[in-house]
C-alpha cells in the first residue's frame, strides 16, 4: 500500500506519566534534575495519522498537535500531506505529561508513516523534549518505573538509569482538582529561576534513600518501603517548590485529600510536577476502589480515579483504517 493513500493510517497510543519527584535539584556534581516517575494505564493519548492533501488535525489539544508537526516536518524535511486525528487526549497542564507524550506520539506516529527508522529519542532529540525531566519519554519508549540521570553538559535526552517493573496488583488512587493548572511555559521557566540553591545534603540523602531503600523495596514488592521514600523525597521537593506553587502542594484541597487517604493507608504520597494532581499508592485494587469511592463523598470539587502502572511503553500500530477527514468534521 502506498504511504500516502488516504486509507492507509498510523495509530498511536502514549500513556499518561506520573512525575514523582527531582534527585539533584543543585547539580554540584555537574548533573542537575535526575527524575523518577512512572507510566499509567488509565490515561493517554491516542491518535492516528492518515494521508491527506495538507495537515489537517481534529479532536482535543488538535492546535497544540498541529504545532507540533509542523515542527517535526520542517525539522525533519518532511511534507505535511497527512491529518491527524486525535480521539483521546492526556488533559494539559495538570501534570501528567501532556505536551511530551503528544509530540512524541506525533513524532513516531510521523516516522513510522513516513517509514523512516527514527527512535524515540531522535525525535525527542529533534523537538527538545526532555529539557529537565526524561521521564516522559522513558516511559514512552518502555513503561514501568523509570529512573533517570539528569543533564549533563552534552546530554541530548537524560539518560535513562533503572526501569523496573510495579506489581500488576498496585494501584494509584489519582486526586485532581478540576478548578486549576500547575506552573507551565513561561511560568515554570520563571519558578525554576528564581527557587533558592538545593541543600547538597539533602541531594545525599536523597539519592541514599532512592538506592538503597525505594529500588530494593520495589525489587522486592515492599509497597510500604517503597512508597515512605516517595512521601520522603515528595515532602523534600515539594517544600522547596513551596514558595513557587503556593505551599507543598499546588492545591490547598488536593493537599488536603491527600493527608486524609495517608490517614486510611495509602502510601507514595505526592504531586505530579507541578501539579495540581495528586497520586498515592495502595496495594491492592479493591482498597483502591474503597477509597477513590469514599473520598469522592468527602471532598467537593475534586476527582478521584483508580489508576494502574503501565509495565510497558506505547503503542505504535500501522495499517489501520482511518476515515476521512469530512467524516470526522460530521
Amino acid at each position: 500500500m502506498h504511504p500516502f493513500d488516504h486509507h492507509y493510517s498510523v495509530s498511536v497510543f502514549a500513556p499518561a506519566r506520573l512525575h514523582m519527584g527531582f534527585i539533584d535539584l543543585g547539580g554540584t556534581l555537574g548533573r542537575q534534575f535526575g527524575s523518577i516517575g512512572v507510566g499509567v494505564n488509565e490515561i493517554a493519548t491516542r491518535l492516528s495519522i492518515c494521508g491527506a492533501d495538507e495537515l489537517d488535525a481534529v479532536g482535543p489539544s488538535c492546535e497544540r498537535a498541529a504545532k507540533y508537526a509542523r515542527r517535526i516536518a520542517e525539522k525533519l524535511g518532511l511534507d505535511c500531506n497527512f491529518a491527524i486525528r486525535i480521539h483521546e487526549a492526556i488533559p494539559e497542564h495538570v501534570g501528567l505529561g501532556s505536551g511530551t507524550q503528544l509530540a512524541l506520539a506525533i513524532g513516531m506516529g510521523m516516522s513510522r508513516f513516513h517509514r523512516l527508522d527514527l527512535g524515540v529519542r531522535d525525535i525527542a532529540k529533534t523537538i527538545e523534549r526532555g529539557g529537565r525531566s526524561g521521564i516522559g519519554i522513558a516511559v514512552f519508549e518502555q513503561g514501568g518505573l523509570v529512573v533517570d540521570g539528569g543533564r549533563g553538559v552534552g546530554t541530548d535526552t537524560p539518560p535513562l538509569l533503572s526501569r523496573m517493573e510495579i506489581p500488576p496488583r498496585w494501584r494509584f488512587v489519582l486526586v485532581f482538582d478540576r478548578r486549576g493548572q500547575g506552573l507551565h511555559g513561561k511560568q515554570e521557566v520563571e519558578a525554576f529561576n528564581a527557587l533558592p540553591v538545593f541543600p547538597v545534603e539533602e541531594t545525599a540523602r536523597l539519592c541514599h534513600l532512592l538506592m538503597m531503600q525505594a529500588l530494593p523495596a520495589l525489587a522486592e514488592g515492599d509497597i510500604n518501603g517503597f512508597g515512605s521514600v516517595i512521601t520522603e523525597l515528595q515532602n523534600s521537593v515539594g517544600d522547596h517548590f513551596a514558595l513557587a506553587q503556593g505551599g507543598r502542594f499546588t492545591s490547598p484541597e488536593v493537599g488536603q485529600a491527600m493527608a486524609w487517604l495517608q490517614q486510611q493507608g495509602a502510601v507514595g504520597i505526592g504531586q505530579t510536577s507541578w501539579g495540581p494532581t495528586g497520586f498515592s499508592m495502595v496495594e491492592t485494587p479493591e482498597l483502591a476502589v474503597k477509597l477513590a469511592g469514599k473520598a469522592g463523598q468527602l471532598f467537593d470539587g475534586l476527582d478521584f480515579l483508580v489508576a494502574s502502572a503501565r509495565n510497558r511503553g506505547a503503542e505504535i500500530l500501522p495499517g489501520i483504517l482511518f476515515p476521512t477527514i469530512d467524516v470526522l468534521r460530521a
